[in-house]
């Protein structure tokens, strides 16, 4: 049998979707399969551009590299990569199955017996349209909802994710199974206290900050923690209910040219007069995230909506108490081991802050809930279920 592997995102190790991809290529290349039928599998992992160097691949892993005539990575190449050079790339290798760790525009219909399997994420750009704010973007998204209608089986990574593909974009839910991913392991190991010296030291912090992050998209609601924040700051003022009111810190890629998409996080700080008691990091490397929320008080991500929610599973698997919406996928991620907030109120996302700060039994319970939870989710669980729908695929 021969799977080939749409694993474009292992271009970007910084996103979900490529901290996704690289995990699964990581767990699959050391996975012992107990089917007959799965054990002589030929895999061609389909690439623009070649793996990390760490990353050893078996003898029946083959990489095909290629890119269009049109090398600037933008979305006319990804619509000319996904849509006309994988499937003849697939054809010409005679795969059985198509695997694609994303949502994407490949579409396998008149290929020789290839069936398409898709991983879908979330369908954001159809509950969001102001994601879509060009023809290109519209273009591509009517291509990618095409190809997952179009798909033999889909795998969503969450129970919410399963309901949005039923309801928006009409899939049976025959077709669809949800298979949760889990975080890179470097969230699941102890930090040293090395690197949480040199991670303080770096950014200049003191352990007991209220952090947040995860992204700067205005969907990440971003602008609601500043300001829920700011209210907190105020409150205190009047109650003296905080002696010594810990720092915000936020970590995530500043790119106001890109508003209104992306939260100008540095200008409402500015605003809001909050420059010397909100600390803006900027992208922070994967290396030094466990220990930032390490030394975190707590995570804060009241975000409108995920398909998953990576960043609160990598705070919980380090034991660090999490505030997150209680809505979309967000609940299914952290169960009865974070607290919950609504994201569209101001003082709501503030009260609930001020009762964790107050209540350390309440942090150390959450503490210890959020990294028995986090051993739920496995890459191995998540490799053995897309390897069964591919044993039972006809």
């Amino acid at each position: 049998m021969k799977i080939g592997i749409n694993a474009s995102f292992a271009r970007k190790p910084d996103t979900g979707i490529g901290q996704v991809t690289l995990n699964f290529l990581r767990k699959l290349s050391e996975f012992k399969v107990k089917s007959e039928k799965l054990k002589d599998i030929e895999y061609i992992l389909y690439l623009e551009e070649d793996l990390p160097q760490d990353l050893k691949l078996p003898k029946n892993f083959h990489k095909r590299i290629f890119l269009p005539l049109w090398k600037r990575d933008d979305l006319i190449r990804k619509i000319r990569w996904e849509k006309t050079l994988l499937p003849r790339k697939v054809k010409k290798d005679q795969c059985d199955i198509l695997l694609s760790l994303y949502q994407s525009a490949a579409i396998c219909s008149g290929l020789t017996a290839t069936k398409h399997i898709m991983v879908v994420h979330d369908v954001i750009p159809k509950l969001f349209p102001e994601y879509l704010n060009n023809s290109r973007k519209k273009y591509y998204q009517l291509l990618t909802e095409k190809s997952i209608i179009c798909a033999d089986k889909i795998i969503a990574i969450s129970k919410r994710t399963e309901k949005d593909l039923i309801q928006h974009l009409g899939v049976s839910p025959d077709k669809i199974t949800v298979n949760y991913p889990d975080v890179d392991a470097i969230y699941k190991e102890e930090v040293s206290e090395k690197m949480n010296r040199k991670v303080l030291r770096k950014y200049k912090l003191k352990p007991g900050y209220v952090l947040a992050g995860g992204g700067l998209e205005v969907r990440k609601n971003i602008e609601g923690v500043i300001r829920a924040y700011d209210f907190l700051l105020h409150r205190n003022k009047q109650a003296f209910f905080l002696e010594d009111p810990p720092k915000l810190v936020i970590s995530g890629k500043l790119l106001p040219q890109l508003a209104p998409l992306v939260t100008d996080a540095e200008k409402i700080i500015k605003e809001l007069n909050l420059t010397q008691a909100v600390k803006l990091l900027d992208f922070v490397p994967q290396e030094f995230m466990p220990a930032l929320y390490k030394n975190a008080e707590m995570f804060v991500y009241p975000s409108k909506y995920e398909g998953f929610g990576l960043p609160v599973l990598e705070a919980m698997s380090q034991g660090t108490p999490v505030i997150a919406s209680k809505n979309s996928s967000l609940p299914e991620v952290g169960g009865d081991a974070i607290l919950y907030t609504d994201p569209d109120f101001t003082e709501d996302i503030a009260m609930v802050i001020k009762n964790l700060l107050l209540k350390e039994n309440l942090r150390e319970t959450l503490s210890q809930r959020s990294k028995e939870r986090a051993k739920l989710f496995s890459w191995e669980i998540f490799v053995e279920k897309i390897l069964n729908i591919i044993d039972n695929l006809k």
